[in-house]
């Protein structure tokens, strides 16, 4: 089959569109890329998305009118990965859109555990002509899971390494590792905390709407990070004490937890309060691998914004001197795209009617076809 896979992250500043062709059924999965694309989130959408985010402005009205206002937007990304493949939608078997998550209560938090993604299939469907898998966390909730992370079901297919352990990190808006051990059996995954969100929000703030993001890392390898407040915030927040399966987002460490670092933060250069929220991203991230996976990965492989920040990267190799950091591009798989491939190759799964969760990962009771199918032009 020819699928699509569409992924808006938790930074909502574009939509990745990945073309590919997949063949086969695990464990034997062959797969080729034929295309990505990157689409820019017009600012208005963008700012309606964060108004989404906070719950005494997402009324619903506004997200009856986001949800297919996204559905546009993520149709005209899939028509743009498939031209740029050299196809048309005709050739094109289904679109994977796992849609912009704008709320998430995973289970244990006392609420009714629930998720919410917008970009409503119908509208993809329709400018598109092409069958559409969506709502792929929402089964593997109502078997019981987390909903997320979802991806190392197809981290365990695309990047086990026969003789090496492998921890796949993805630095998104919220970080998320797939340990991979030699030979790919015994996988598993979990949220690891933070990743790119709050760095994004801070350097928002902290230059007055100037920058969206610490771009390659400048101000916080610039500054002086304070330790007092890194070990601080590590002790304080019960997340990182959470064993696995665990799952976060946006709700925990979103612009209101940002606010509060940023206050104790006070008087700090903007450089300092990088350097010092960089280092909690790192050393959060490194702590989950001391303390819930079997034992350090040989190599860690690093995909997502995140990856891009030297100053992030170089601080998590410092807290784990002894495992090789690299790129899921070592492995074959450009880091930029992986997600997007990733739900290609869910919406492959569940077009042929075969689980796409990994209950090791979310706690779901049991395997279960992830999504809803909204079929294209008959």
């Amino acid at each position: 089959m020819i699928g699509v896979g569409l992924m808006s992250g938790t930074s909502a500043d574009s939509v990745d569109a990945a073309c590919v062709r997949i063949t086969g059924a695990p464990p034997q999965l062959e797969w080729k890329l034929l295309s990505f694309v990157t689409v820019p989130m017009d600012q208005n959408l963008r700012e309606q998305i964060f108004a989404a985010f906070r719950p005494e402005s997402g009324t619903v009205d506004r997200l009856c009118q986001l949800n297919f206002s996204l559905g546009e937007v993520f149709a005209q990304a899939a028509l743009e990965a498939i031209r740029a493949a050299g196809l048309t939608p005709e050739q094109t078997d289904f679109i994977g859109s796992h849609g912009q998550t704008v709320w998430h209560i995973p289970p244990g938090t006392g609420e009714t555990a629930s998720t919410l993604q917008l970009g409503n299939p119908s509208v993809i469907a329709q400018r598109t002509g092409v069958t559409v898998v969506s709502d792929f966390r929402s089964r593997d909730m109502a078997a019981g899971g987390q909903g997320a992370p979802l991806v190392p079901f197809v981290d365990q297919l695309l990047l086990s390494h026969p003789q090496k352990s492998r921890a796949v990190q993805n630095i998104g808006g919220i970080g998320n590792v797939t340990w991979l051990p030699a030979g790919g059996a015994g996988c598993f995954g979990f949220d690891t905390g933070p990743g790119n969100m709050l760095l994004d929000r801070a350097a928002e703030v902290l230059t007055g709407g100037k920058l969206r993001c610490d771009l390659d890392g400048k101000l916080a390898l610039a500054g002086q990070l304070r330790q007092e407040l890194v070990e601080k915030w590590l002790a304080e927040e019960p997340y990182f004490t959470q064993k696995p399966p665990k799952s976060t987002g946006r709700e925990l460490f979103g612009v209101q937890r940002c606010k509060v670092y940023l206050e104790e933060l006070a008087g700090a250069s903007p450089a300092d309060a990088l350097a010092t929220l960089t280092a909690f991203t790192a050393r959060s991230t490194a702590k989950a691998y001391r303390d819930f996976l079997p034992q350090l990965p040989d190599e860690i492989l690093l995909c997502g914004g995140g990856a891009r920040n030297p100053a992030l990267v170089s601080m998590l190799q410092r807290e784990l001197p002894r495992c090789r950091v690299g790129f899921t591009e070592d492995a074959g798989l450009p880091g930029d795209a992986k997600e997007a491939v990733a739900f290609a190759v869910l919406g492959y799964e569940t077009m042929n009617r075969r689980p796409g969760n990994l209950p090791a990962a979310t706690g779901a009771s049991g395997p279960a076809v992830l999504g809803s199918v909204t079929y294209g032009n008959c």
